[in-house]
């Protein structure tokens, strides 16, 4: 359940990476030096996929230690949305997306080609292990967005839709790290009142 949720999120910022990992590839896992592959051909579509595969492992043990903590804490900490555990919860994330870590990772997010351009490697576990990589990063910017899954539902769809629409605009749009960081001072806010609330 959260590695589904957490695929559906997170592959749409991963289009651009794995389209700039495409043109730069000569078909074979090198880097082009004159036209690129045709496209659709087999050597292009196996580098994407190695790619994605190396990115979407690093989501997949992500998946698995929340899904882990989401087991673990349930009997003895009750994570629902309107509880203290949620303010802190909240306020924890809105403070990340103010950080100077979440503003590196998301420098990095935001721009492929000098990924590529200074860390390519050659061949099939070029490709695994720069998904990989990109994955780490990827990680770093938007796990404490992740984990409010904990809090608002991880089968909440319009939670996960809002949490989706944030990485996408802060990753993809003209102006998105500071649309995540208005974003981080709207989860501040939320979580201070569910605090008082609660």
């Amino acid at each position: 359940m959260w590695f589904g949720m957490m695929a559906a999120m997170m592959l749409p910022v991963s289009v651009p990476w794995v389209r700039a990992l495409i043109s730069l590839s000569d078909g074979g896992g090198s880097v082009r030096a004159g036209t690129p592959p045709a496209p659709g051909s087999w050597a292009s579509v196996r580098s994407g996929t190695l790619f994605l595969a190396g990115y979407l492992s690093v989501w997949l043990l992500f998946s698995l230690a929340a899904a882990a903590v989401q087991l673990g804490t349930a009997a003895v900490v009750p994570l629902d949305r309107d509880g203290p555990h949620a303010g802190f919860l909240l306020v924890g994330a809105g403070l990340y997306q103010l950080s100077p870590v979440k503003a590196a990772c998301l420098r990095h997010c935001r721009n492929p080609l000098t990924y590529f351009l200074t860390r390519w490697r050659d061949g099939p576990r070029g490709a695994l292990g720069m998904g990989w990589g990109h994955g780490l990063y990827c990680l770093g910017c938007c796990w404490a967005l992740m984990a409010l899954a904990l809090v608002l539902g991880v089968m909440n769809l319009l939670w996960m839709a809002v949490l989706a629409a944030v990485v996408c605009v802060e990753n993809l749009a003209p102006g998105g790290a500071v649309i995540g960081r208005v974003a981080g001072v709207g989860l501040v806010v939320w979580g201070v009142v569910v605090w008082g609330v609660g």
